[in-house]
């Protein structure tokens, strides 16, 4: 029996026309060509798409359910997104809502390498996590180094580079990455805290690897990468070649699809290796809503496949003030991430960012929107 994936796509058309626009869908994610064309029964049995389902949601908008057959995806990152969404998302009318997959396919990519529990290894329980973000880009390295310095002492749990910051004149990534570790480092022995800084990879694959091996021989053991940008296969593809080391997915890019925001972070990214998943939070400066992001964190921790969960990590525009209002959203698996929030406090920088620490460390956590899949 052949293994499938079931794709769930959003289909905008009328009740005449779906059943054929679904086959239509089934047909291109799968063989792309006429049916009739194909004389090879095996083809036809095994690898075409199958229409699954047809479910009129209302206002001219379908959910159609449509298996893929596994050994498309050659159980591999970029081709498992093609199978899932290629062709079709070009056609404007459809959006790529969920995915179920079979077992063979958690086997295959595995997801995050660490997960929740490594990325709370020696961290209090019961509390949401915190971040902060080095900004601009633009700034020479010692500026960079002594923001980076001056967040640490106040204690988050980590730091990330800006995604901006690449290997730019201004700030090289080989003199940038090396002034930072070493001022956390610093700042973490002075201070007693154990803050992790993520430098933010780039480039092409070869140069993604080497800014890895960069970082490791500094002693970091946790980076961001934009999926979008890097590509999935060179995303899985550095995941799997260092298993002990975590990844923060960057949602850059992610806006320009139609693939609904809780299967790309929660799922996708989640599947290909991210131990924690940035996205843009409600209320601040993108257009996100509250349950589309307590979807997200709910697909990124819940139980699923036998794989680790990932932390969400909502931002964009976030605020002090906005703490209690998210740890009652999200609960105790979420790193609160605010950047430029934090830097207007310019010179009461480190008093700013320890307020924001100790607020989330106060806040008693109530069970987040993944809590009841794991009851």
């Amino acid at each position: 029996m052949t293994s499938r994936i079931t794709a769930t796509y959003h289909v905008t058309a009328s009740a005449a026309t779906i059943e054929a626009r679904a086959q239509g869908i089934a047909v291109e994610q799968s063989v792309e060509m006429p049916l009739a064309a194909i004389d090879d029964e095996r083809v036809l049995r095994d690898i075409v798409g199958q229409v699954q389902s047809i479910t009129d949601l209302g206002n001219g908008v379908f959910e159609v359910n449509i298996g893929l057959a596994v050994e498309t995806t050659g159980l591999e990152a970029g081709q498992l997104i093609n199978m899932l969404y290629g062709n079709t998302s070009i056609q404007d009318d459809t959006v790529l809502w969920d995915a179920t997959f079979p077992d063979e396919v958690f086997a295959a990519f595995k997801g995050p390498n660490v997960g929740i529990e490594g990325l709370r290894e020696g961290k209090a329980p019961g509390r949401a996590l915190t971040c902060a973000a080095i900004k601009p880009q633009g700034l020479p390295v010692p500026r960079l180094a002594d923001l980076a310095r001056r967040f640490a002492e106040a204690g988050p749990d980590f730091i990330k580079d800006d995604h901006g910051h690449a290997d730019q004149a201004f700030s090289p990534y080989a003199e940038r990455v090396p002034a930072i570790a070493r001022a956390v480092r610093e700042a973490n022995a002075r201070a007693g805290t154990s803050t992790r800084y993520l430098p933010s990879l780039n480039g092409n694959l070869d140069q993604i690897r080497a800014q890895i091996r960069l970082g490791h021989e500094e002693g970091l053991n946790t980076f961001m990468i934009a999926p979008m940008i890097a590509g999935f296969s060179n995303f899985h593809t550095v995941v799997r070649e260092n298993p002990t080391t975590a990844f923060f997915t960057h949602p850059t890019m992610t806006g320009a699809s139609r693939i609904a925001p809780a299967l790309l972070h929660g799922k996708l990214f989640r599947l290909l290796g991210a131990d924690a998943v940035i996205y843009t939070n409600h209320g601040g400066r993108f257009g996100f809503t509250r349950e589309t992001c307590r979807e997200i964190a709910r697909y990124a921790t819940m139980p699923w496949g036998g794989i680790k969960g990932a932390l969400p990590v909502p931002a964009g525009g976030m605020t002090q003030d906005r703490v209690p209002e998210m740890v009652e959203c999200y609960g105790a698996d979420v790193v609160l991430l605010i950047g430029g929030g934090l830097l207007l406090a310019r010179e009461r920088l480190t008093e700013e960012t320890r307020a924001f620490v100790e607020a989330v460390a106060a806040l008693p956590a109530p069970p987040g929107p993944g809590a009841e899949a794991r009851a």
